[in-house]
């Protein structure tokens, strides 16, 4: 007997990843891929769509003919930041272009001559300024760059929805990917922006569908249904809003530490905005505030650097036990080095110090590992009560890679008094999210209570 499963793809920038999950939301089946890059025509280094497109469709062609699963549903996660431009067909008429790629000096000057400072923008649209990285700018670019173009693209889809309507043919906005960043959206107003309706952009913008929203998708003598893509990142929250009763902040950690608050819903100052502080978009409409630290990134440089000076084998951090005794050392750097909320200190958070430091001055890998941790701790406090003190909230969970990591989980266990920390655990949580979205569109049992694992870090008596 054929198992029941939901197929989900989930579509990261490095990443491509295809899952089989059971009525249990247990992993029965996963097979992933990457994909060398192409260049647009400027040459700059852009996803291969073509090549994307025809991994996932056969994939899937392969799965639906499976002796052992039977697909009942189907939803995808993708990264954001990320448009695709499609004729009346569905058919990509332009490069997925890299949100990386460098935005034109003088059309951002023109856009904010027209429509406003970069302050107002980014304070209206809870998006600091970030060039291709705020998609609806790559829109605004495409109309004046590449007018040839504009009068042959019918929708602008962001890439999860785009992938969707490979298979339902249905053209559709979502909010999880309107909201994030793309500096299309009005979040006091809770619509498009001005400027997006000046410049006639909406009229390629497809209706709103809801995350939990699905469609039929005929195989065969058999109909299932078909979400309509989630962005990765409100995805991965997805799991930890389900399984928990109470308010907490995520620190989801990785090559970034993002610092998310579902439950936080005032409005981004000046302050918040010149700190990289953004919103994020639930599926249900509601905002998520969101801190940025690049403390993975750092912290992969630095512990490269004590590999060679101490002649450490590679990962010997993992091997360092957590000592107490540089918990003091950690208050009161704390206490010393962490600026003020009340100013932007964008510099503070670019750089830990631990760069400038002298090696020499550590007796061993272990005291210096400690101390590099200690710097990246205060960044993160600061990072986080950047979103924690105008909605301060009992329970903090960390996942990703730092999760695991006891002097980065006793230092923040230690900080906020009254405050429960926990090591979060989901497997592939932007995939289960968009599995969960869509969960009644498919399955009739109840969601399982134990999806998410936690481990309590307790403070120091």
């Amino acid at each position: 007997m054929k198992t029941p499963v939901i197929a989900i793809f989930d579509i990261g920038k490095t990443n491509k990843k295809v899952f089989l999950w059971n009525q249990s939301y247990q992993i029965v089946f996963e097979k992933s891929e990457n994909f060398e890059e192409i260049i647009d025509e400027d040459g700059f280094a852009t996803e291969n769509l073509s090549a994307v497109v025809e991994w996932v469709k056969g994939i899937f062609n392969i799965l639906i003919q499976s002796e052992q699963f039977d697909i009942k549903a189907l939803n995808f996660s993708g990264y954001g930041a990320s448009i695709v431009y499609v004729d009346e067909n569905g058919n990509a008429n332009l490069p997925l272009y890299n949100y990386l790629k460098p935005f034109p000096a003088e059309l951002s000057s023109t856009y904010y001559a027209n429509y406003g400072s970069k302050e107002l923008i980014a304070q209206e649209t809870a998006s600091p300024v970030l060039g291709h990285l705020n998609s609806g700018m790559q829109v605004y670019s495409i109309k004046y760059l590449k007018p040839e173009k504009w009068n042959e693209i019918k929708w602008v889809l962001h890439w999860p929805n785009f992938l969707s309507s490979l298979f339902t043919h249905q053209f559709y906005a979502e909010l999880t990917s309107i909201g994030c960043h793309t500096q299309l959206w009005d979040f006091s107003k809770n619509d498009y922006h001005r400027w997006v309706y000046s410049e006639n952009i909406d009229k390629k913008l497809p209706p709103f569908a809801e995350g939990t929203h699905t469609f039929p998708l005929a195989i065969g003598e058999n109909v299932i249904p078909v979400g309509a893509g989630l962005h990765d990142s409100s995805s991965a929250l997805f799991p930890y809003l389900s399984n928990s009763k109470e308010d907490f902040i995520l620190i989801s950690t990785g090559t970034w530490c993002i610092s998310l608050h579902p439950f936080n819903s005032t409005l981004l100052t000046d302050i918040e905005l010149q700190n990289d502080v953004l919103c994020f978009m639930q599926m249900n409409g509601k905002p998520v505030k969101a801190s940025r630290l690049f403390a993975g990134n750092e912290h992969e440089i630095q512990t490269k650097r004590l590999e060679k000076h101490f002649l450490a084998s590679p990962k010997s951090h993992k091997d360092v036990q957590y000592n107490a005794q540089w918990l003091s050392i950690f208050r009161d750097q704390l206490k010393d080095k962490m600026p003020s909320l009340q100013e932007a200190n964008m510099n503070f958070l670019l750089n830990s110090g631990f760069d400038q430091r002298n090696l020499s001055d550590f007796a061993t890998y272990e005291e210096a590992y400690h101390q590099l941790m200690v710097d990246l701790m205060v960044q993160q406090i600061y990072s986080l009560r950047l979103v924690f003190d105008t909605k301060p909230v009992k329970k903090i969970l960390v996942d990703g890679g730092f999760s695991h990591n006891d002097i980065y989980m006793n230092f923040l266990a230690n900080t906020f008094e009254g405050v429960e920390v926990y090591g979060a655990e989901v497997a592939q949580a932007s995939a289960l999210g968009a599995a969960l979205a869509i969960h009644s569109a498919w399955n009739d049992q109840a969601i399982p209570s134990n999806l998410v694992q936690l481990k309590r870090f307790l403070p120091c008596e």
